[in-house]
């Protein structure tokens, strides 16, 4: 039922992880696909492994989502070669680890400018021609830290619950302002997923991993693909009156 063939989807944060997984989703169900990341040797190996399982284009550009004019020019680039961008998925992001009392400001401005700014300035410079077109999904990725926190010292993350929780106001002005376009505009919450950003620390950690497994519903962290249907989702026309939510994807770990 899911039909992307003919959309022109653009992903950023997509050198790895939920990122490249979103990626790899949507050119499997037809979506050209436009990659952009700061680290362009590993866009560069995604894009032809895209191209190589499916018969789709694939653009990737190297980009500072937190640099207005490297998000305006690739946003040109992709629109010169595709002619219009139809989905957008905001993926780009980092996590600080450390409470107020722990974090500098260069860190907190870290948290702020890739996970929000970065939103912004992608969204700057591609709802226009969603406007144009009278069509666009917008697919923001939050966290289910953005709902939820913990007091354990493996999550003390402020920085990202403040900025992860900025991404659901946001959502919630966008879906609004646009929607009179047929924008449609959602969040997705992931919770513990093994990614680049996750791998090194939290699954590092078997104390950590033997308490989460204890007490997720699902006994389990998130399995590689397990977003992707949900972003798909919201990302196609199944989601046409879907707008401005913000659904958690974690085993019902936020249940608890």
């Amino acid at each position: 039922m899911i039909n992307l063939k003919n959309k022109v989807a653009v992903v950023t944060g997509a050198s790895s992880g939920l990122g490249a997984d979103a990626a790899r989703a949507y050119a499997q169900f037809g979506a050209n696909v436009a990659i952009l990341a700061r680290r362009k040797e590993k866009l560069e190996k995604l894009s032809d492994e895209l191209k190589n399982n499916f018969e789709v284009e694939v653009l990737a550009a190297g980009c500072d989502v937190t640099d207005e004019n490297q998000v305006k020019l690739a946003i040109e680039q992709i629109v010169s070669k595709f002619g219009k961008i139809d989905i957008l998925l905001n993926n780009a992001g980092v996590a600080v680890r450390g409470g107020v009392h722990q974090l500098s400001v260069e860190d907190w401005d870290k948290s702020f400018n890739t996970n929000v700014k970065g939103i912004f300035l992608t969204s700057k410079y591609v709802v226009p021609y969603m406007i144009k077109q009278n069509y666009g999904k917008i697919v923001n990725i939050s966290s289910v830290n953005a709902h939820i926190a913990d007091k354990s010292d493996v999550f003390i993350r402020h920085g990202y619950n403040s900025s992860k929780s900025a991404i659901l106001g946001l959502t919630l002005g966008m879906a609004c302002s646009y929607g009179k376009y047929n924008i449609t505009v959602n969040t997705v919450c992931p919770g513990l997923f093994e990614s680049e950003m996750t791998e090194n620390t939290l699954f590092k950690s078997n104390e950590f991993l033997d308490f989460y497994n204890t007490n997720c519903p699902m006994s389990r962290p998130g399995r590689k693909g397990e977003l992707s249907g949900t972003v798909l989702y919201l990302s196609s026309d199944l989601s046409s009156y879907v707008t401005g939510q913000s659904i958690i994807i974690d085993g019902g770990m936020s249940l608890i």
